[in-house]
């Protein structure tokens, strides 16, 4: 036979009795098996939202808790900046002193001017100490709550682990047709909802 004989003789779709399947398919459902099924479909997907939500859940409050490391440590750059100038005002006042000191050494009266700068520095050295320490005091507060957000974060990837685990066992409940295995999903999922709930309401 030629090779075009042969490529004539190959059927161009190849057919597959579909119908027979899917009938075999409907008796199956309709057996005993096929309720179980059903459960197992309708909880697998109410426990495939609930994980979607609990990501969902889980990738904001990461993200905020970023957001808010972020801005403590901006906040730690500013504080570090004010200390630095209240340094920096602290010497200066010490070179004052310094220098009315020399002129008591040798006898003299300092000029008016030491004292003033001396007052100015210190007054100037007390503003910049609040605003140091209001700055700490804010990125305290922002690492407290970046703390929170992480710790809720945590439950809420637990409560994911948990669901997708349930998932799991629900497949292989519809594959294995054990409702044991079925229950074990159901009782792994509550237990991933209750982690979610308890995570929402930190």
């Amino acid at each position: 036979m030629t090779l075009r004989a042969q490529e004539d003789a190959v059927p161009e779709e190849a057919e597959v009795p579909t119908e027979k399947l899917h009938e075999a398919i409907q008796d199956e459902l309709e057996h005993e098996g096929g309720r179980l099924l059903k459960q197992v479909a309708l909880t697998t997907a109410l426990l495939a939202a609930c994980a979607a939500v609990a990501a969902l859940e889980a990738g904001a409050t990461i993200n905020e808790a970023l957001l808010l490391k972020t801005e403590a440590t901006r906040l730690q750059a500013e504080a570090s900046d004010q200390w630095a100038f209240y340094q920096a005002k602290g010497i200066k006042s010490a070179v004052a002193e310094a220098s009315r000191t020399s002129w008591l050494a040798i006898e003299k009266p300092p000029p008016a001017s030491y004292a003033d700068l001396q007052a100015r520095y210190a007054r100037e050295q007390g503003d910049i100490k609040k605003m140091a320490e209001e700055k700490q005091r804010e990125r305290d507060q922002k690492e407290r709550d970046a703390d929170v957000l992480i710790h809720r974060h945590h439950g809420y990837a637990d409560a994911v682990a948990l669901l997708q685990v349930s998932i799991a066992l629900g497949a292989v409940s519809a594959l294995s047709r054990s409702r044991r295995v079925w229950f074990g999903s159901v009782a792994l999922g509550l237990a991933g909802l209750v982690m979610g709930l308890v995570s929402a309401l930190r």
